[in-house]
């Protein structure tokens, strides 16, 4: 069996031209295939975290709390790329849900720690379980190097995304705006 496509992107020269705007048709579309992708493990996930008490919204900053990398909300809302506010009202929920519990600091009183109670911290050792079970579901019928060509393959994506990122934010304020 041959070894997984190399992670690393080759960037120089131009972008291949595998999608035209004068035959693009989203049907073929990978973005529609990932999103598609995307929507329908969410949709899996939220019915199999129903049983712990959360929803798809809700498990990944208890999980980030349980696995300490996030201890404060700013934290939780960079972690999970979710605004201040939308991270305000989700601890809010998982609060009021006594899954996670919030304490002034004592060396800097304007900052507040996330805890999670016992409650919330025997519930997120759970959701391994249901993630592994969606993804496992997923991939019925795939053989391990077709998993790990697969993962290669999507890493290249991301690879590339991230440079055209990099790239667009080394631009020069000036340049960006025009003048």
């Amino acid at each position: 069996m041959k070894s997984p496509p190399s992670a690393t992107p080759d960037r120089a020269g131009p972008p291949p031209s595998f999608y035209r705007p004068d035959d693009y048709r989203p049907e073929n579309s990978i973005g529609r295939l990932v999103r598609s992708l995307l929507v329908l493990m969410s949709t899996e996930v939220e019915r199999g975290m129903a049983p712990l008490g959360l929803t798809d919204a809700q498990w990944l900053p208890l999980f980030k709390l349980h696995r300490a990398q996030a201890s404060t909300s700013s934290e939780v809302a960079r972690e999970c790329r979710i605004d201040a506010g939308a991270t305000t009202r989700l601890l809010d929920r998982l609060a009021e849900k006594g899954f996670v519990q919030r304490n002034r600091s004592a060396e800097d009183r304007r900052v507040v720690n996330l805890e999670l109670t016992p409650e919330g911290a025997a519930t997120a050792e759970q959701i391994p379980a249901v993630l592994c079970q969606v993804q496992n579901e997923l991939l019925r019928g795939f053989t391990q190097d077709e998993v790990d060509t697969l993962k290669a393959l999507l890493e290249r994506m991301l690879d590339n995304g991230q440079a055209l990122q990099d790239a667009a934010q080394a631009i020069p304020q000036d340049l960006k705006e025009g003048a």
